[in-house]
């Protein structure tokens, strides 16, 4: 063997011994950088299977939204149809009844005062002050909308000055619903005849021209009975805890 091959065989051995005995110092950093490179890795992985999720999600979401505004706009335009026809009929009978029922999509803008969760500031378009409105929240009744300074302030069902005509049970006792600032609301000035219960479900009559007949309000959880009335207080139905968006009467009838 000659010298030059001798060089390079002792290079080499001396390479591989190094290697051997300090393998853990030489593979430190190397198996560190890998690491990190191996966590930015899945981190990467990891946010774009979120955003993947994410956007599947709300795609998802979309398409059911879409779905349920179709349904309520068929729904809606049947109703129209339904309501041209009966006025139809009142028409070709010589009534003088006529039926043009209007409600409209409104936005809450903010609580007139802070802490008090009854009473909300809203963007009512066209608002003619002179009314009372029955607002609503998915078929529910909210509460009603009235007149603050010429601008319009919802007053929810637990509100003290909200109040409207109900019907209450199977035989439709009437009644005066109005809130008490608590969590239930109260239905006073109920006839002493009839025979109401608790669990007996309260709806709107409709008689005082602000909500539809027949809205559901809540259901009884107790009666009592004062100098020939009766009144109840009730649970209601409508129990939002982001009231942004509502359906205001414009029109009953």
């Amino acid at each position: 063997m000659n010298k030059k091959a001798f060089f390079y065989f002792s290079l080499l051995l001396a390479l591989f011994l190094g290697a051997f005995y300090y393998k853990v110092l030489i593979q430190s950093p190397i198996i560190s950088a890998l690491n990190s490179i191996k966590s930015n890795y899945f981190s990467t992985v990891n946010f774009i299977e979120n955003k993947i999720d994410m956007y599947s999600f709300q795609a998802k979401e979309i398409k059911n939204l879409k779905n349920k505004l179709q349904k309520y706009e068929n729904n809606h335009l049947i109703m129209q149809q339904l309501a041209s026809e009966i006025n139809d009929i009142y028409i070709k009978n010589n009534s003088s009844l006529k039926l043009n029922p209007q409600v409209q999509l409104v936005r809450t803008i903010s609580y007139e005062k802070f802490g008090n969760l009854n009473r909300l500031w809203m963007d009512i378009p066209d608002y003619n002050a002179s009314k009372i409105y029955g607002l609503t929240y998915k078929e529910l009744v909210a509460g009603i909308v009235i007149s603050k300074d010429k601008k319009p302030l919802a007053l929810l069902n637990t509100d003290i000055q909200s109040a409207y005509s109900v019907y209450v049970g199977k035989d439709k006792a009437p009644g005066i619903a109005h809130g008490n600032n608590a969590k239930n609301i109260v239905i006073n000035f109920i006839p002493a005849w009839f025979n109401i219960k608790q669990g007996d479900e309260v709806i709107t009559s409709g008689l005082d021209n602000i909500f539809f007949k027949g809205l559901k309000v809540g259901k009884i959880i107790s009666v009592t009975k004062s100098q020939g009335y009766q009144n109840a207080v009730v649970e209601q139905y409508y129990k939002a805890n982001e009231p942004s968006y509502f359906h205001m009467i414009r029109s009953v009838k």
